[in-house]
């Protein structure tokens, strides 16, 4: 078993091995994977936060020891806040990090990897949770981002990305996939029950989930559809006054923990 380190800022993680293949998912730098199929210079790989499967070009992973994985697997993590502000020095080489990227025991503003240092100038919160007023004012900072399929950053993301990196920066783990969301933490009944926070789930005609948002209280919800949005919604679903219609039909409402 080989496993592996994500040092770049951003990369994606497809369905298959080829860089003409669907993106599913991005890679964020701090990522750390555990690699268990190799085609050419592809890995396939599980992706340790959220057990997320796909395919990706080696060259932009680095390696790491089985060993040095399994430390920083348990290890103090550490969340980047900042949208595009944040940077780490490499050797000397500077990355620009999006929200959402993982530091593990980070000590005055250095992490260790392997013997290589990562110095970040900026600042990484504790991997706590922070409050839901805190996790709204985050999902603000996104608002007009566009639509990206398997985005999970302020240049791009879709519904899931979004509210996955949401509460990643405020301790609160989440699955990659809104049917897998769907699946965590409380079940609210009613609409009427919920707080700010919840999260609101989606199917279509057939049944499936194929959409989640943040509920922000005052009947409206906070979601990427297109981008990343304000609407209003009922026990019917997400109406949208600019189409002048309901675009998504309530299926349930889950409180994350």
């Amino acid at each position: 078993m080989q496993f592996g380190f994500c040092d770049l800022a951003v990369v994606p993680l497809r369905r298959e091995p080829s860089d003409k293949a669907e993106m599913s998912t991005q890679l964020l730098f701090g990522d750390i994977l555990e690699v268990d199929d190799q085609d050419g210079s592809w890995f396939h790989v599980k992706v340790f936060f959220d057990g997320y499967h796909g395919w990706v070009d080696s060259k932009q992973i680095r390696e790491i020891e089985e060993e040095e994985f399994h430390r920083l697997s348990s290890s103090n993590l550490f969340i980047n806040r900042q949208l595009f502000a944040d940077s780490v020095s490499r050797n000397g080489q500077m990355i620009r990090i999006p929200a959402g990227c993982s530091f593990y025991d980070l000590k005055d503003q250095v992490m260790k990897i392997d013997g290589q240092e990562y110095v970040l100038e900026g600042t990484a919160f504790a991997y706590a949770f922070s409050g839901f007023d805190d996790l709204l004012k985050t999902a603000s900072d996104y608002l007009s981002s566009p639509y990206l399929w398997g985005g999970k950053t302020y240049l791009g993301l879709d519904c899931s990305g979004f509210t996955q990196v949401v509460y990643k920066q405020h301790g609160i783990s989440l699955l990659r996939d809104a049917a897998q969301q769907a699946t965590q933490g409380e079940l609210i009944n009613f609409l009427s029950d919920s707080t700010p926070g919840d999260l609101a789930f989606f199917d279509n005609a057939e049944g499936h989930i194929i959409h989640v948002g943040i509920l922000t209280g005052n009947q409206q919800v906070l979601h990427c559809s297109g981008k990343v949005r304000i609407d209003d919604i009922d026990h019917q679903g997400i109406y949208n006054r600019e189409l002048n219609k309901y675009t998504h039909s309530l299926r349930l409402i889950r409180r994350p923990a």
